[in-house]
């Protein structure tokens, strides 16, 4: 702080009042409590149009995960391993041409409707020792397949393999509000119960705590097909994604829309 001192005659002001005692950088509760504090408005001109009932639960796991390293190669993950990713223990491969082509186009072999809508492998995700046949996942373009107009909640958990860490998960095509978080494993018979149901921020994005979960519900309202990933690049390019088919409706605004007449090719 730079403080300005006049010299000659004039009556000095009060000093300056005494500057907020801000938390360390690394104060994660203090983070976490300013993170979450954060409300939606919810009155009559600006309701709150959070999903009171679910018609699907989806809990998926956000994993940093390996591979064995490729022949011929050197990698730099633990024991000479390939870092990888993966949500529900799928590392997502791109596929050979647009989901969003060969879903309207019918075009057969580019995806699978596969994705999980629970782990494959119920485990103590946020233990200090977990497996290590847990850490490698499997490779496949799998897609979850939605109901237009489906009251969706997503419960998002971070594991311990390999890194414990943050992940930003950020959802294409939908804000959605953000119920509730906690640190640990996800307890799908307690944790509900402490669930913001009133007025919940509303965001595209959620961080995913590092050993914790994150819930997230919105109204698949918006046909088409959406990409959620992290939003770290490295972990992206290494996996952790999965896509959302949300299927059409039967109103005509409720269709996905073809594609323009001049689109240019990829």
């Amino acid at each position: 702080m730079n403080l300005l001192s006049y010299s000659g005659c004039y009556t000095p002001s009060s000093p300056p009042l005494d500057l907020p005692i801000l938390p360390n950088f690394n104060d994660t509760s203090a983070a976490l409590n300013f993170t979450f504090s954060i409300r939606s408005l919810n009155s009559e001109l600006h309701p709150c149009a959070v999903p009171k009932e679910i018609n699907e639960r989806i809990v998926s796991t956000v994993s940093v995960n390996t591979f064995p390293c490729p022949p011929s190669q050197t990698c730099q993950g633990p024991n000479g391993s390939r870092l990888a990713a993966s949500m529900n223990n799928i590392s997502f491969a791109p596929p050979s041409i647009d989901i969003l082509e060969a879903y309207f186009y019918h075009i057969p072999n580019v995806f699978g409707d596969q994705f999980k809508s629970f782990p494959p492998v119920m485990f103590n995700y946020t233990a200090n020792v977990i497996p290590i046949g847990l850490q490698t996942p499997i490779r496949g373009t799998q897609v979850k397949l939605v109901r237009y107009g489906c009251n969706m909640e997503i419960v998002l958990q971070g594991t311990n393999l390999v890194a414990g860490i943050d992940h930003p998960m950020h959802l294409h095509g939908f804000t959605f509000f953000i119920v509730g978080w906690g640190l640990g494993n996800f307890d799908v018979a307690r944790d509900p119960l402490n669930y913001n149901l009133d007025d919940p921020e509303q965001r595209n994005t959620v961080i995913v705590l590092r050993n914790g979960w994150a819930a997230i519900r919105f109204n698949a309202d918006n046909p088409g097909v959406w990409f959620m990933h992290c939003h770290f690049e490295r972990h992206q390019t290494w996996g952790m994604e999965t896509v959302f088919i949300v299927r059409s409706g039967s109103g005509k605004t409720e269709r996905v829309l073809p594609p323009p007449h001049d689109m240019p090719p990829c």
